[in-house]
């Protein structure tokens, strides 16, 4: 039985034997039996973090130590609200950064990005997601939005269905309506600015 620590572009942490492609931390989930309780949260600094860094060895979901959860890739962990870690990702984060500076016109701490995301990425007491709708051209590449009823990455015209596996065939989007946006406005506002999300299989 696979262990529930990977994390799809709806932010829900699920099971999968599939690897991800990064890892991530929001805090210690799990109990000595390597079992999530009922929160999905223990701290807003989520990271999105590099599987391979100084040769650091970790047991998953060692006692008293914070769960590991993986992501496909990049463009999910921002999907799900997460931001480049500054230490394991200095490079990715300052990058995050410069764009965050350019979307909000102002320089931010990572615990100050951390704040804003959070209050943008989830209701606090019903752990949902915070989504909004909007027209497909307004939405940046590198986005997630629910098509079909299956998330989408949106890459220039045209959607590509994620799975664990990887992303399907992509597909021309045929709406004039709006459509619900996953990824967090902070984050989407970082794309919009720039910011070059690392999407697997692409």
């Amino acid at each position: 039985m696979p262990l529930q620590n990977r994390v799809i572009p709806t932010s829900e942490i699920t099971s999968s034997n599939a690897r991800g492609h990064y890892m991530g931390n929001r805090g210690i989930l799990h109990n000595d039996s390597k079992e999530l309780g009922i929160a999905r949260w223990k701290h807003k600094a989520w990271i999105i973090c590099v599987l391979d860094f100084k040769k650091r060895q970790r047991r998953v979901m060692t006692p008293n130590r914070y769960t590991e959860l993986f992501f496909y890739d990049e463009a999910t962990a921002l999907a799900a609200g997460h931001r480049p870690c500054a230490e394991c990702q200095r490079k990715r984060f300052n990058d995050y950064q410069r764009y965050w500076k350019q979307a909000f016109a102002e320089q931010a701490k990572a615990g100050e990005m951390d704040h804003i995301l959070h209050s943008k990425r989830v209701v606090s007491h019903s752990r949902q997601q915070v989504t909004i709708n909007l027209p497909f051209q307004d939405i940046p590449n590198g986005c997630f939005l629910m098509y079909m009823g299956q998330p989408h990455l949106k890459w220039g015209s045209q959607l590509h269905p994620w799975t664990w596996e990887g992303y399907e065939n992509s597909i021309d989007i045929h709406s004039n309506g709006k459509l619900e946006m996953l990824t967090p406005v902070p984050s989407a506002n970082v794309l919009h600015a720039g910011y070059q999300p690392d999407i697997i299989g692409l």
